[in-house]
């Protein structure tokens, strides 16, 4: 590679590859803890004491939380409406790697090495919201290239 190479931009096409394979996997995580909620709610409710103070948390309202969250991420998915399902998406994870805090501080007690996948997770959702306007793998895209712009 030589110096003029160092400074090529990237392309579009390249970025948004890149941007497509990250709004998946960042998918895959929340898809699986979406369905945690719904094959769960038990699970769901002891989280939500833990993490959250919250006691006593229903099935039905475990479940309710899973439709909303179920909804948030399809419409990430596929990349709809990008400012709200990538803020949508980016706030989750944030929340839940704030209160998650106490995790960090003893990283090697139990499964809490785990819990430090979360900041680069949460990395990668902050990147999606900046770059969301480049994610041309999206609805929102394919609505602007045929004027009916949604985002």
């Amino acid at each position: 590679m030589n110096d003029t190479d160092k400074h090529l931009p990237i392309s579009a096409t390249r970025l948004a590859i890149g941007l497509v394979i990250l709004r998946l996997s960042v998918a895959i995580v929340f898809a699986v803890w979406t369905l945690d909620k719904f094959v769960n709610p038990a699970h769901t409710a002891a989280v939500f004491k833990a993490f959250y103070g919250v006691d006593g948390l229903s099935e039905s309202l475990a479940l309710c939380f899973g439709l909303l969250q179920l909804t948030a991420l399809i419409a990430f998915i596929v990349g709809y409406k990008r400012t709200i399902s990538y803020a949508t998406v980016l706030l989750m994870h944030a929340i839940s790697t704030v209160v998650s805090a106490g995790r960090y501080i003893d990283p090697w007690a139990g499964s809490n090495l785990l819990f430090f996948a979360a900041f680069p997770m949460l990395a990668a959702c902050i990147a999606l919201f900046i770059l969301r306007k480049h994610d041309l793998f999206s609805v929102d895209a394919w609505h602007a290239s045929t004027g009916t712009d949604n985002d």
